[in-house]
């Protein structure tokens, strides 16, 4: 320390104070323009559909537009490095799905993805449906895994792509079970559920909105949900953990803003948020898609992205899967 610290200091002092009363204004007219919704995924899917209705809302309780941006690429992590990036003055926000808690084992990110942001709310929460085509002979899940460790890679499982929530949830089941199936990734939904109804994939983990006509049709069978409880929609199919103790895995939406947005503002959101939850057209919307509600406190949030990080990477890590990393 020299004779010029304590100055420097006081001045530096000086310069917040001088500073905070011209943040505190415009921290207290907030918003005062529009808000930048980014959504890291190309539009028409889940994602996208959910930040729409929710922006709709949002809207119509804070007096601006919620414009929905949508920045594809790198398994979101592209729009999510532009929100980290944003002036965090809480005009700049992020939808992002259950992947984001999975990237930072695939993905070498310039960004910490949990305590690099700030959290608002979680919004919706559902499982994956385990279904099956009729070219698999078991009959339910126990028959599944049994086959599955007697003859290991004869059985075929579907995902929409390396890396995806679907595939490290087929890894994690093996570890779980010691099973070994053969791993097939689609470009996408579609193409794998084709191939589903066709017989030429046995098994494939879906959101329930895709798959729920094919089940009630018959064409495909609903082995198990991924959720740690079973859901209304498929009262037959057992939750997974029912037959491999501890086994659980959500799909889920949540929203985060730029880091170091103010408190006031995400708090703010936070309660405009739990309030959109209640909508009718917004609530039916999700469950719809085979979804619940699911509003949360930003810490509570949190929590569940520290959890999913954790676990991600202990199942990327066990099973191996590489993806071509960025930064």
């Amino acid at each position: 320390m020299n004779a010029w610290t304590p100055l420097l200091a006081r001045c530096a002092l000086a310069l917040a104070v001088t500073a905070s009363p011209v943040a505190v204004a415009a921290e207290a007219k907030w918003p005062a323009k529009p808000i930048r919704l980014i959504v890291p995924f190309s539009p028409g899917g889940g994602t996208d559909i959910i930040a729409r209705t929710l922006g709709q809302k949002l809207t119509e309780q804070l007096g601006q537009n919620f414009i929905v941006d949508n920045h594809a690429g790198g398994g979101g992590t592209i729009g999510a490095e532009l929100t980290v990036r944003a002036n965090p003055d809480g005009y700049t926000m992020c939808l992002v799905s259950a992947s984001y808690g999975a990237n930072p084992a695939l993905y070498k990110l310039p960004y910490d993805p949990v305590n690099g942001i700030a959290p608002i709310s979680l919004l919706a929460a559902g499982p994956l449906i385990v279904v099956a085509s009729a070219s698999l002979k078991a009959n339910d899940l126990k028959e599944l895994i049994a086959q599955a460790k007697a003859k290991p890679e004869s059985i075929t499982y579907g995902s929409t792509g390396v890396g995806s929530l679907a595939h490290l949830v087929g890894a994690m089941l093996e570890q779980h079970t010691g099973a070994r199936m053969l791993h097939i990734p689609y470009k996408g939904a579609g193409p794998g559920l084709t191939d589903l109804l066709g017989g030429n994939l046995q098994i494939a983990y879906y959101t329930a909105v895709a798959v729920f006509p094919h089940v009630k049709s018959g064409k495909l069978r609903a082995l198990g949900v991924t959720t740690e409880k079973r859901v209304d929609a498929f009262p037959n199919a057992p939750a997974i953990g029912e037959v491999v103790p501890g086994f659980a895995a959500e799909h889920w939406y949540g929203l985060w803003g730029t880091p170091g947005t103010p408190k006031s503002i995400i708090d703010r959101v936070n309660k405009a948020v739990g309030v959109a939850l209640q909508a009718p057209d917004l609530r039916e919307r999700i469950i719809a898609d085979g979804f619940t509600p699911a509003y949360s406190t930003p810490e509570e949030y949190r929590k569940r992205l520290e959890k999913d990080v954790a676990r991600w990477k202990d199942v990327v890590r066990k099973a191996n899967i590489k993806i071509d990393v960025i930064g």
